[in-house]
């Protein structure tokens, strides 16, 4: 059984978190205007890599927060915890999240556009 080490609860068995999926994906500000091509690349192609990855989980059985992990997926270890709306700061966590293609999507892409016409 896996053991996540809760920022605010401390370490708890993996049946009491809710795995929430890659972290730093930002859903598109402008949804209505990416073609369909570029909206399925949002819904359905997500990285599945072989070692360190950034991922968001909560606490729902506990103090229902959440935070980022940074997690290998091949050996299941936890690499890193760290707050949600910061980057991470391990050396294997900087390389997970600076090599995801995801947040060059054209979902990101979009996104940064309409922060750009505000």
């Amino acid at each position: 059984m896996l053991q996540i080490p809760c920022p605010w609860c401390g370490p708890r068995d993996d049946n009491e978190f809710h795995y929430g999926g890659e972290a730093h994906i930002a859903r598109p500000v402008k949804a209505s205007e990416l073609s369909d091509a570029e909206w399925a690349e949002y819904l359905f192609l997500k990285q599945n890599p072989k070692g360190p990855f950034t991922e968001r989980w909560s606490h729902s059985a506990g103090c229902r927060r959440w935070f980022n992990v940074v997690r290998n997926t091949a050996t299941d270890e936890i690499i890193e915890i760290y707050p949600m709306g910061e980057l991470p700061k391990s050396p294997q966590g900087i390389k997970a999240y600076e090599t995801n293609w995801r947040r060059e999507s054209a979902a990101q892409k979009n996104a940064k556009a309409g922060a750009s016409d505000k």
